[in-house]
């Protein structure tokens, strides 16, 4: 797959198929779309392209309204790749480029530097500045400018009921098993572990701190959760913290992970964290011995869930 950061950037050969969307999850319903779009560019004999926006283009006409992300632009290409997409355009998205008429979008963009052959998009797609154009006009600038539309019908939509927000409200409810059979895969926190208070090792559980660099991504609910990680190679798993550490009066949220039966120095590693299965609320504990006996029962119960002695 080919990554271009900006629409100037792109350059193709080859006539294209294409789609536009933030495609946030790359779920199964986006699937779908991406799926069609590149068994029709490998039937004609064309290149499949995605034209996506960072920031999301909500974070730009509505900040106050701090939308988080399900995928990081760097989740978001590893995903995109192993689906088969010939080409990814990440193009930044501010208020200037919001502004665009409509017809001078698909002129300039769609055709003179895409040279598109085929749009695949859905029903309610809208575009152009103030989102004032629909399908019907890209169906007439399509006859204008001689490419084909294909629209994605509310029925086919329908039939898997799944949306980027109905992932993120499954998330920010702890509802992680709900969110994970949308995507059609784990949804998964990473970051570089980092020092924490070390509380966990002085009560026999020690835990990998994991910072997250990007601010905008959606951190699941506060609660226990059963996860894993990719260690050297190897499928380690262990039981997740999201939350402030109530017991000895945290005031950062924080995300540790306690990994079974594994012992190495993982300070500086970058970790991809896979989310299972929740366990259990945060709560505060009267003291730190009631918090390991709770920390065992939480043990037991991810161990289950993993099939471990």
């Amino acid at each position: 797959m080919k990554v271009f950061n900006s629409i100037k950037s792109f350059s193709c050969s080859k006539k294209t198929i294409a789609t536009i969307g933030t495609f946030d999850g790359v779920h199964i319903g986006h699937r779908k779309i991406l799926d069609k779009l590149i068994a029709s560019a490998k039937d004609s004999n064309y290149e499949s392209l995605l034209l996506t926006f960072f920031p999301h283009p909500r974070m730009v006409v509505q900040p106050e309204a701090d939308i988080k992300l399900l995928n990081t632009i760097d989740e978001k290409k590893i995903l995109l790749e192993e689906i088969g997409l010939d080409n990814l355009i990440i193009h930044p998205f501010d208020k200037d480029f919001s502004n665009i008429e409509a017809e001078e979008f698909v002129k300039t963009v769609l055709v003179d530097r895409f040279n598109i052959q085929k749009i695949i998009i859905g029903y309610d797609h809208r575009f152009g500045k103030n989102r004032s154009a629909d399908i019907n006009d890209l169906i007439r600038f399509g006859e204008k400018y001689n490419f084909e539309v294909e629209q994605i019908e509310v029925k086919e939509l329908n039939d898997v009921s799944i949306s980027s927000t109905k992932i993120r409200i499954a998330l920010e409810n702890g509802n992680i098993k709900l969110a994970n059979n949308y995507l059609g895969y784990n949804y998964s926190i990473a970051g570089t572990v980092v020092k924490g208070k070390q509380l966990g090792r002085t009560i026999g559980y020690p835990t990998a701190n994991i910072n997250i660099l990007e601010s905008y991504k959606l951190i699941p609910k506060t609660g226990v959760y059963a996860a894993t990680a990719s260690i050297n190679g190897k499928r380690i798993c262990g039981m997740m913290n999201i939350g402030f550490n109530p017991t000895v009066d945290g005031k950062l949220m924080t995300v540790e992970i306690n990994f079974f039966d594994f012992e190495a120095d993982l300070y500086g590693e970058f970790l991809q964290i896979d989310v299972l299965q929740r366990l259990r609320d945060e709560k505060k504990f009267e003291s730190l011995a009631e918090l390991k006996n709770q920390l065992s029962y939480d043990a037991l119960s991810a161990r289950s869930i993993f099939k471990l002695d």
